[in-house]
């Protein structure tokens, strides 16, 4: 039985590279044609388009988002937004959390190497290369840009995917220097169940099932100076992690005691 099952989550998982697919293709010669209207014009119709493949792709897939807003995100007002990186899901369900604000995703560079995917990744995302301080440096310069633009961010301070089995890996300065530079507020969303959705270890692990979405309190950073940063990160990273203890997720597992059998 236990063989049966696994094989049928390998069809499932192999339908939905099929349909991830099938709709980037259907997409891709509108994203063509929005590249030439510019980063800021262009680039808010990719993400609209983004939208739709998330709402396309999760409702085909079975994954049905819960909203839990312990306090709702003000659509007039520009975030840093913040969540935990735990999944492979992560970005459509980014697509599915923030929809009544223009923003923009920090990715890794690496991504736009991808055919096809790349070019679409290439015009939704600012790029990071972390090999250099020179580079980081340089995206968060351009972070900075886009939000001069009135448009928000949306950060993984984590940088890549937790596989600590604690709540959160540690944090990056990033997003909280952006933040105070520019005087944007952080909005922190937290994805509950895409751990259990898509397994961050196995490309054959995706399942059909709830996905909460967490909008937690936002953190003004009014006042504060670059000498802030790390209060900020600490104070934010403490915020989500004890939420995410609160609600249970499952991929935070125990501490074996050093020297323990």
């Amino acid at each position: 039985m236990q063989y049966f099952l696994r094989f049928i989550q390998i069809l499932y998982s192999v339908y939905g590279f099929i349909l991830f697919t099938a709709f980037l293709l259907l997409i891709f010669p509108l994203v063509v044609i929005a590249s030439f209207f510019g980063k800021i014009q262009g680039g808010n119709f990719i993400y609209k388009l983004c939208q739709l493949w998330a709402d396309f792709f999760l409702l085909m897939m079975g994954i049905r988002q819960q909203y839990i807003y312990e306090s709702r995100p003000d659509t007039k007002k520009q975030y840093v937004f913040v969540f935990n990186h735990i999944s492979y899901l992560d970005i459509p369900l980014l697509m599915k959390a923030i929809r009544k604000q223009h923003f923009r995703v920090l990715g890794k560079a690496e991504m736009a190497k991808i055919p096809i995917f790349g070019f679409l990744y290439r015009n939704t995302v600012v790029l990071v290369e972390r090999s250099s301080a020179a580079k980081r440096a340089k995206s968060v310069l351009q972070l900075k840009s886009v939000i001069k633009k009135g448009i928000s961010i949306v950060i993984s301070p984590e940088g890549t995917f937790n596989t600590t089995h604690q709540p959160l890996k540690e944090f990056y300065d990033g997003a909280f220097r952006v933040a105070i530079e520019t005087q944007t507020p952080i909005k922190p969303i937290l994805f509950l169940d895409a751990y259990d959705r898509y397994h961050y270890d196995n490309i054959f692990s995706l399942t059909p099932g709830k996905s909460r979405i967490v909008y937690l309190e936002e953190i003004p950073v009014e006042g504060l100076t670059t000498k802030d940063v790390h209060w900020l990160k600490e104070k934010m990273y403490n915020v989500m992690a004890e939420k995410l203890i609160e609600y249970k997720v499952s991929w935070i597992k125990p501490q074996t005691p050093e020297g323990a059998f």
